[in-house]
């Protein structure tokens, strides 16, 4: 269980995090600055320093949370499971658990039109290098744990961990347009199903001329 000490440390992680958001959705990026997110989030820039190295480490932290968090639920799964529904289960359990206890402001989980904005940040390279490469090598790492192989030599848990990036980014690009909308959760089920069925062509219909 999570003590009070470290749960106030989370909560001012994503506090600093969401006003950085908050900025960026409302003035544009230019206008994301430590000390504009400090002032937000009602802290000092020393805190925020204490917590993030810049801005884009923050804008980022949401989803990286979500991430590492998928990596120790990975960590967790029956070792005789089959991979891609422990990868599945593993990336849908944090978002599950934050639609769960998004009771207040500092947990709330985002709408559809700044999940938008979100996917638009996180498509810029300063931003997504912020997070990406710590953590593509985390999921190499134990993706080559459960199935044996080595990272440094095998291309297998490379191409499972960049699998993993597509199909969030799919499901994500396909949640914001959706009409009527899609659960996310059910959007990234069905991306990995279709991977675990090794991504057969679709059926193509005709239609009869009349």
């Amino acid at each position: 269980m999570t003590g009070l000490r470290e749960r106030k440390k989370l909560d001012t992680r994503r506090a600093l995090s969401d006003a950085a958001l908050k900025l960026a959705f409302e003035n544009g990026l230019e206008s994301v600055t430590r000390e504009a997110i400090a002032e937000l989030a009602g802290v000092s820039l020393r805190t925020f320093n204490n917590y993030f190295t810049g801005k884009y480490e923050a804008l980022a932290y949401r989803q990286t949370e979500r991430l590492r968090r998928s990596i120790s639920v990975l960590r967790e799964r029956p070792a005789d499971e089959p991979l891609w529904t422990s990868i599945t289960e593993a990336v849908i359990a944090p978002l599950e658990e934050d639609f769960r206890d998004a009771t207040g402001e500092e947990n709330k989980i985002p709408s559809r039109t700044e999940l938008a904005e979100v996917r638009k940040l996180l498509m810029r390279p300063e931003i997504r290098d912020a997070a990406n490469k710590e953590l593509f090598d985390e999921w190499m790492a134990v993706i080559a744990q459960r199935t044996g192989t080595d990272p440094d030599r095998d291309i297998y848990p490379r191409l499972v961990s960049a699998v993993v990036r597509a199909v969030g980014d799919a499901a994500t690009e396909l949640y914001v347009r959706a009409d009527p909308p899609v659960p996310i959760t059910t959007l990234i089920r069905s991306g990995f199903a279709e991977v675990a069925a090794g991504l057969p062509a679709p059926v193509k219909t005709t239609r009869r001329k009349k």
